[in-house]
């Protein structure tokens, strides 16, 4: 195993490399095993060929067994099976939560980056103009597009539409999203991104909030200055409340002190350790290992050292083997 792992670099030691090793046995043979097996390149994928299947994308057949043609993950649904690749770019869904950065503004519409195949469209008509009023988009709002968004701007968006040509449509009509400001940027691979309900999150806590893109972009960034309890008021604050109080969060006029820059810095740095460890991301595995890296005594210097990622690898075989 080479000591770079899925883009992040991490100098390990012989020692280290032994233990890491050990840590992962466990999670590949379990993997060998499992409905979601890894497969590489020529791999043969197991199916019942007595009650039949169907070969979806990423296989072949192959003097009669099933092949699989990339590197990644089975997926079985009934009797489809299919590989989905763990090196690839987004594969957008209508509905999908995603973090962007604008690449063009063009006549009526923005060009945004959401890691995809091609480059996302977000129509002038599918934005909110200043203030929420609602009307027709007129030749004065086409000339002030970019005091809404410039190049370079980051976004949060949701996906509206797909086309069969690969492109897809983007809208900003709720007021969660729109710009982000005075936060913090890091990139995963867009598998490792846990599916959930709500992909906006605040961790009162630390006082930080995320979004977590389904298109691999995780943004951190400070807490609003107040906010209804999210975790223990969900059932009875609106959507329309609760869309407006993680929206307001990104003000470039927000002042963030020097303690929460730290905290900030090291929840991005737990997001990229768990990215290079191939481990799925969501609030529970961030918080966790956000904890486990204080209680280490763990600097923010050190979090990309080998020690930090082996013990992090260590520390979830570990959790693994004791839940069965």
């Amino acid at each position: 195993m080479g000591d770079a792992m899925r883009g992040a670099h991490f100098r390990l030691s012989p020692t280290r490399k032994q233990r890491l090793l050990l840590a992962q046995e466990p999670r590949c043979r379990d993997a060998a095993g499992s409905v979601h097996a890894f497969v590489n390149v020529g791999d043969t994928i197991p199916v019942d060929y007595e009650n039949g299947y169907l070969r979806g994308h990423g296989t072949q057949v192959v003097d009669g067994q099933l092949l699989a043609t990339v590197c990644g993950v089975v997926e079985r649904v009934n009797k489809l099976v299919s590989v989905r690749p763990l090196r690839a770019r987004y594969n957008p869904e209508t509905g999908d939560v995603v973090v962007g950065r604008v690449t063009e503004v063009a006549p009526k519409r923005w060009k945004v980056d959401v890691n995809s195949r091609q480059d996302a469209q977000l129509m002038l008509s599918a934005v909110n103009l200043p203030g929420g009023i609602q009307r027709r988009r007129t030749a004065t709002d086409e000339l002030t597009m970019r005091d809404l968004f410039t190049e370079n701007d980051l976004i949060s968006a949701e996906v509206q539409t797909l086309h069969q040509d690969g492109s897809l449509h983007l809208h900003t009509r709720s007021l969660k999203y729109g710009k982000l400001e005075s936060g913090q940027l890091v990139k995963v691979a867009p598998y490792l991104i846990k599916r959930l309900k709500q992909h906006f999150h605040q961790l009162k806590q630390y006082g930080v909030q995320m979004i977590l893109g389904c298109n691999g972009y995780v943004w951190i960034s400070a807490l609003p200055q107040s906010t209804p309890d999210i975790a223990t008021d969900q059932k009875r604050v609106d959507s329309d409340s609760l869309e407006a109080a993680v929206g307001t969060a990104d003000s470039p006029n927000v002042e963030i002190s020097r303690d929460l820059r730290e905290r900030i810095c090291r929840l991005a740095n737990v997001v990229r350790v768990l990215g290079a460890s191939g481990f799925l991301i969501h609030p529970d595995s961030i918080v966790d290992t956000y904890e486990a890296s204080l209680s280490w005594g763990t600097e923010l210097k050190h979090m990309f050292s080998g020690e930090f990622y082996v013990r992090v690898v260590e520390r979830e075989a570990e959790q693994r083997s004791k839940k069965g």
